[in-house]
Parts: structure tokens; C-alpha cells; sequence
């Protein structure tokens, strides 16, 4: 399984190590990473307020990731008090076939991914719920949501995935580093992956009578 948690830029992805991977994993690190890869630049307090935190605990958490190169401060922004900081550009990788599966390894890495899912699925959610009431229309008709259920081999599930990020690179690296005016943070989501309970279809299936 690989993850991806990528921000706007086609830099080359960073690979999680052990101890990365230890660093990273704990929630609300993964937590104030994606608000400032979605939202941008926060301050240890402002990141407080949103994500319900104490100021002294996203101060701590954020010199912590700074230590392991995942944000840093803005320059020529904020005073000694009060200091600004950013997402470090590049995406994550976290690839648990490359990982030792020792305990450890794995629990940081299911840390990681679950918290992962449920930011994606939190905003997925709110834009369900309450976009249709606080967007304008522009924006609910340029959106979409939808699923698809195929039934692949490996290679297609490979062919499918590798195809989407030929097709997504250019039009990140497009728009990379950009703020326009009239425009506002969109996530995009692709997820292609087997269905855990599913049934492999056999190489010579019996036909029915």
C-alpha cells in the first residue's frame, strides 16, 4: 500500500523512513501538517484555534516537525513571539511495503494513514453537508463526487493509478505556488484501490449449468 499526502508542486516525493515515520505519527501532527498543506500559513496559535489544541501544544508539536523537515518558518514573516509557518513542499510518501513490518512500524504507519483518512473524509463531509448551502453555485456545479466499482486485474489497478498521476502532475505543477485572486483551497481526492472482502475471480471459472 502506498500513501500520498501531497501538496500543490511536483517536487520528488519524500519517502517516509523509520524515523520520519516515528516522528510524524502521532495525530495531531498529522493534523497541523495537513491544516497548513491545505489552508497555508498558520501560527502555533492560530493552528490552536482551529484544530481545539492549546497554543503550547501546537508550539511543541510544530518544533518537532521542524526538527524532521516537514514545516519550517516563514521568512521575513511574524516577530519572536509570534512566528509563521508552512508546509515544506514535496509530497509524502509512505510506502508499507518499503517498511520493516516490525510492530512499531506498523502502528506508526496505520497512525499515520488512519489520520490521513479521516482529515479527507472530514472535509469531504463538511462540503456534502454544507456546501450546498454556504458555496455558490459556480463552485457545486465545477465540484464532483463519484464512485466507480470495476472489477481489475493488477496490472489494470496499476495502469489506472500510474495513468492518473501522468494526467494530475502537469496540472499541479500549473498551478503550483499560485494564489489568484477569486480563488480558494480545493482538494482533489483519487482513490483506487481492491476491496479487502472481495473475491479474487479464478483463472478458469466454471461456467454455470
Amino acid at each position: 500500500m502506498s500513501e500520498n499526502e501531497r501538496p500543490a508542486g511536483s517536487i520528488p516525493d519524500r519517502q517516509l523512513d523509520m524515523e520520519s515515520l516515528k516522528a510524524l505519527a502521532h495525530p495531531l501532527r498529522v493534523q497541523i501538517l495537513d491544516t497548513l498543506s491545505t489552508y497555508g500559513q498558520f501560527t502555533a496559535s492560530g493552528l490552536a484555534e482551529r484544530l481545539g489544541e492549546s497554543s503550547g501544544a501546537t508550539s511543541y508539536h510544530l518544533r518537532q516537525l521542524e526538527r524532521h523537515g516537514f514545516v519550517r518558518e516563514v521568512d521575513g514573516r511574524g516577530t519572536g513571539r509570534e512566528r509563521w509557518w508552512e508546509r515544506m513542499p514535496g509530497a509524502i510518501n509512505l510506502d508499507a511495503t518499503q517498511l520493516d513490518h516490525t510492530p512499531a512500524s506498523l502502528a506508526a504507519s496505520k497512525t499515520i494513514v488512519r489520520q490521513w483518512a479521516r482529515t479527507r473524509n472530514d472535509l469531504l463531509n463538511d462540503f456534502q453537508e454544507r456546501g450546498i448551502d454556504l458555496l455558490p453555485t459556480e463552485w457545486l456545479r465545477a465540484s464532483d463526487v463519484s464512485t466507480v466499482n470495476l472489477k481489475l486485474t493488477v496490472d489494470d489497478l496499476k495502469e489506472l493509478s500510474e495513468g492518473w498521476m501522468a494526467f494530475i502532475e502537469p496540472f499541479v505543477i500549473r498551478h503550483r505556488g499560485k494564489n489568484p485572486p477569486g480563488s480558494r483551497p480545493v482538494q482533489i481526492h483519487f482513490n483506487a484501490f481492491p476491496v479487502v472482502d472481495g473475491e479474487v475471480t479464478p483463472d478458469s471459472p466454471e461456467k454455470e449449468a
